[in-house]
């Protein structure tokens, strides 16, 4: 145990000496979640809308307050013909254009219509459909306030609750996926250059009679990271809490120990990676390549799971950020304990130790050629 504990000590000696290191495992983190925080976003805020008013009585004008009042839109101006709806897009002046009918107020008192357009570009189609569904909104509950004088044959209350996310923030959907993808990418990305920077520096045959095993050499080099990474995890989490709100509905210990497995599952693929790299390139362009897009695209905190093809749906089902999202949001978000994780918990738990039996077992094959 001596002898492993000075090999711990080398390696973490060895990583504090290295800024370029010390940069990717604490400075990227927190500029990613930053970023991920502040500008990705799916919340609709201060989208430009012009005005085309061809009525400019009352009514028009207390339902343009309404929407501009909202803080969803911003008044971009009044438009004086059609002419200038087409230029104000190609321009990229507004999002949308409102178009108010004439003689708006006796349409809408007489024959209980409202003449209102609204026109949405639709070269970013998710967007158009948000700002259209957000003005439609506005305008349905201004119908409703205008209506409440008149006797209706029938009422419809239909009461809704948005749980776990009232305000409907999409730094609650990002902050999750993007501890998973931070997690997942610079955990392995490290531990995959490990035991391929020794191939390159040709100090492997040092490692190779040394009196540790291969085991002891595997996890010698993965304890390091699993300090620095969980140091990160925890930044990640205040950074989530403290800047974006964030909150942690469930047991903060149980989401530090699951955070904990995925750590160490992410730094045992990255020495699997590295055990079959040739050099530091290789590995990194394994890491980074194979591992973010399918971690992007495939874990669900962006694009919906279940409005993918089959084949892909089954395909996440061997990524372990499918399971570490669940878990995160399950427990941040909704206060779920071990009773409602436990499959996600199984399933990264098997992970972990199939890709640390699958290191050790290349890393011993490595030792044996080199021996031989």
């Amino acid at each position: 145990m001596k002898k492993f504990w000075s090999f711990v000590v080398k390696e973490l000696l060895h990583i504090f000496r290295d800024y370029r290191t010390m940069i990717i495992l604490f400075g990227i983190p927190v500029a990613q979640i930053l970023i991920f925080g502040f500008v990705i976003t799916n919340e609709i805020k201060n989208v430009r809308v012009a005005v085309l008013d061809h009525s400019n009585d009352h009514m028009t004008i207390a339902l343009r307050n309404k929407i501009f009042s909202s803080g969803y839109f911003h008044f971009a101006g009044l438009l004086d013909n059609e002419k200038q709806v087409e230029e104000s897009f190609r321009s990229g002046r507004v999002k949308t254009v409102l178009v108010f009918g004439q003689d708006f107020s006796r349409v809408f008192n007489e024959e209980n219509k409202l003449p209102v357009q609204i026109i949405a570009d639709a070269s970013d189609p998710n967007t158009a459909n948000l700002i259209v569904s957000y003005t439609q909104g506005i305008i349905r509950t201004y119908l409703i306030e205008q209506m409440q004088p008149f006797e209706m044959p029938l009422k419809i209350d239909v009461s809704v609750r948005m749980l776990y996310n009232e305000q409907l923030k999409g730094v609650y959907m990002f902050v999750p996926g993007a501890m998973t993808m931070i997690l997942m990418l610079i955990s392995a990305m490290m531990t995959s250059l490990s035991i391929a920077r020794e191939k390159e520096n040709g100090t492997m045959d040092m490692l190779v009679i040394s009196p540790l095993r291969s085991s002891e050499i595997i996890f010698g080099k993965v304890a390091p990271y699993v300090v620095l990474s969980f140091l990160n995890a925890v930044i990640i989490i205040l950074l989530g809490y403290f800047v974006f709100g964030l909150p942690v509905q469930g047991s903060l210990v149980l989401l530090l120990l699951v955070t904990l497995l995925f750590i160490v599952m992410a730094l045992s693929l990255g020495i699997l990676i590295s055990t079959v790299s040739p050099n530091q390139i290789v590995a990194m362009l394994i890491s980074m390549f194979a591992l973010m897009l399918p971690t992007i695209l495939l874990s669900g905190f962006i694009f919906p799971l279940e409005n993918m093809p089959k084949l892909l749906q089954y395909l996440s089902y061997l990524l372990p950020p499918r399971y570490f999202v669940v878990i995160l949001k399950n427990i941040m978000l909704k206060g779920a304990g071990m009773e409602f994780i436990w499959k996600e918990v199984l399933v990264i738990s098997g992970m972990t130790l199939v890709y640390l039996s699958f290191s050790i077992r290349q890393f011993t094959k490595s030792v044996k050629a080199l021996g031989a």
